[in-house]
């Protein structure tokens, strides 16, 4: 089984406060555009897949400016959802918070925690649903983060992840090598003056795990009925799935 650790939590969290502002134009970038489309069907398929078809606790791991809690309780068929935002950096949640204002949720409980994804300070067995959204590579330890959620899920409750990741096809991986080692970088100084960080984000895609070892290491955890669903030729990867009954 492979193993993978990132760089140094600290790095990461001044990093991620750097760009925070930034951070939704980052993701447009490195998907093609294509996030926002994604983050919908990630939603779509958590809640799709949900023991509890109306979850009444949620949790969004390295939730960021918080794209992908805002599009599930924005969903008109949940009420009353109790919602963690969780996130390593001050920053990101701050303009999370701003965001919320911009939305229509006073039917929902949100809660904000600036914590580690390795350690959720959330009680055993209390949440319905959980995602993270192009987050577990910038995590130190991604098992550690499985464990964790593993822990906090329900018993029958749903876990997303949405990745990006390296192409299988050997045309598709040679552009997309390119366009992460040159272009990204250049276009990430223009527009928020700060390469290194977007350089570390386009080096943290090609050098993490691949879907294959992470599907290992989430049915190691526990997690069932993993699915894994390839999108645009493999350049961001879904998985969805369950803590048994």
């Amino acid at each position: 089984m492979t193993s993978y650790k990132t760089e140094d939590p600290k790095t990461i969290q001044a990093l991620f406060d750097s760009i925070a502002k930034q951070y939704e134009r980052t993701n447009a970038i490195l998907s093609f555009n294509l996030h926002k489309r994604w983050n919908q069907l990630l939603v779509k398929e958590v809640l799709r897949n949900c023991e509890n078809s109306c979850p009444k606790v949620f949790l969004d791991l390295c939730c960021g400016t918080g794209a992908i809690a805002f599009e599930l309780l924005k969903d008109t068929s949940l009420k009353n959802v109790k919602a963690y935002l969780l996130d390593f950096s001050k920053q990101m949640l701050e303009c999370a918070k701003m965001k919320a204002n911009t939305f229509d949720l006073k039917l929902h409980e949100i809660k904000y925690l600036q914590a580690d994804a390795q350690h959720i300070p959330i009680a055993r067995d209390s949440v319905d649903c959980a995602t993270i959204a192009y987050g577990i590579r910038n995590v130190q330890d991604p098992k550690k983060c499985l464990d964790e959620t593993f822990r906090v899920l329900k018993k029958g409750g749903t876990f997303g992840i949405l990745e990006l990741t390296e192409p299988q096809n050997a045309y598709l991986k040679v552009g997309h090598s390119i366009y992460l080692r040159k272009v990204l970088p250049w276009l990430g100084k223009l527009l928020t003056s700060n390469k290194e960080a977007y350089q570390y984000l386009c080096g943290s895609i090609q050098t993490f795990i691949k879907p294959k070892s992470l599907i290992e290491l989430m049915d190691a955890t526990g997690f069932k009925e993993i699915r894994s669903i390839s999108l645009l030729g493999g350049t961001a990867t879904l998985l969805i799935t369950r803590k048994p009954l």
